[in-house]
């Protein structure tokens, strides 16, 4: 097992994600309303996650939704485009056709939030990771803190830390970082679930984008020129990163091509497949030229907000979302002059799913 990385440079390293602590020194140590979720650091290794067969449950599901959608059910939707609130649902009483129908909803509708979720989340993290396994294999996160025994649980946890804002403040404009999650593996999330456990009364929400939409808007000449493009996403400046500042690394960097542009297994979109945090370069292109790609598009989906939807959250709320046809963003805006960092505590799971699809195979 790899020993744990020690600081070389840490008071000049400015944080690479503000939503993430990398070691257990940047918690305050206040009381947790959630102590079973307080993230820890402990020295497991992970090794790369091999090459598997996926059997997406939305394939099997009945189009009508029977199971999912009972006459209780009450649907809101966040946005015209994406996102349903689905009320009167409790995740733990969910056959698994009504698991089956749940993932071809969030395909079509790409984010479902469940409030009032008392049973799932008194229910414990091996109950909420095998909820999740159904849809796909959990992953490892390299960096963030986890909860013993259950590794596929990624914590973020903020009370507290206005010096490390502040520091971060001094030399970036804004909080959000657009990304897919872990999009440098093989076999990238599917369906990526997040729990609300502790929250301010306002902000600390969630913007996602619509990648598909944003593909639909460009020019046909521009989506032939992209569907060609392979780009590589990599783990490796946040594995560094983690390393500089102290931090645990629990698996190696991992780097892989995928397509610029992927066709969803499911609705058949095809979708963007970009991002600001893990996408390194483009293959066959020099440098400059990639970036001015990746600023544009970049620049189209996070300015289109007409594709986008915002999740407003409240405690004891899951959410489920597709990550293959969205980006998204937390907001770190809870901060309050007089008493500083409002909490915010929350869970996130992740189901690994296929290889992204290129345009060329369709």
């Amino acid at each position: 097992m790899p020993p744990k990385d020690t600081a070389t440079e840490e008071e000049s390293v400015i944080t690479y994600d503000i939503n993430v602590p990398y070691h257990g020194a940047a918690l305050e140590k206040k009381a947790i309303k959630h102590p079973q979720y307080t993230p820890t650091w402990n020295e497991i290794w992970f090794d790369k996650l091999p090459p598997f067969e996926f059997h997406d449950p939305a394939l099997r599901a009945d189009s009508q939704m029977p199971n999912l959608l009972t006459p209780a059910v009450v649907m809101e939707e966040i946005s015209p485009r994406m996102g349903t609130i689905l009320r009167n649902v409790q995740l733990t009483q969910l056959s698994d056709q009504a698991k089956d129908e749940l993932a071809l909803l969030i395909s079509q509708r790409k984010i479902i939030a469940f409030p009032d979720q008392d049973g799932f989340i008194d229910a414990g993290p091996e109950a909420q990771q095998k909820f999740m396994n159904y849809f796909g294999k959990p992953n490892y996160q390299p960096v963030s803190g986890s909860i013993p025994g259950y590794p596929g649980f990624h914590i973020i946890h903020r009370d507290g830390n206005r010096a490390e804002l502040d520091a971060f403040f001094t030399q970036k404009t804004t909080s959000c970082l657009w990304h897919q999650d872990v999009s440098y593996e093989i076999q990238p999330p599917g369906y990526v679930m997040l729990g609300l456990l502790d929250g301010p009364k306002v902000g600390g929400d969630t913007v996602f984008a619509a990648t598909d939409e944003a593909y639909n808007r460009l020019s046909p000449a521009m989506q032939k020129f992209l569907d060609g493009i392979q780009v590589k996403h990599s783990s490796a400046n946040m594995i560094n990163h983690t390393r500089l500042v102290g931090g645990l690394v629990r698996k190696d960097p991992i780097t892989t091509i995928h397509p610029l542009v992927r066709v969803h297994p499911i609705t058949g979109a095809h979708c963007l497949f970009v991002n600001g945090e893990f996408i390194t370069s483009a293959v066959g292109m020099k440098d400059l030229e990639w970036k001015a790609i990746s600023d544009f598009l970049l620049q189209h989906i996070i300015g289109s907000h007409d594709i986008q939807a915002r999740v407003r959250w409240s405690p004891r709320t899951i959410v489920i979302f597709d990550n293959r046809s969205t980006l998204h963003t937390a907001v770190v805006d809870y901060v309050d002059d007089e008493h500083g960092v409002q909490p915010r505590h929350i869970f996130r799971l992740a189901a690994m799913a296929e290889k992204p699809i290129p345009v060329s195979r369709i």
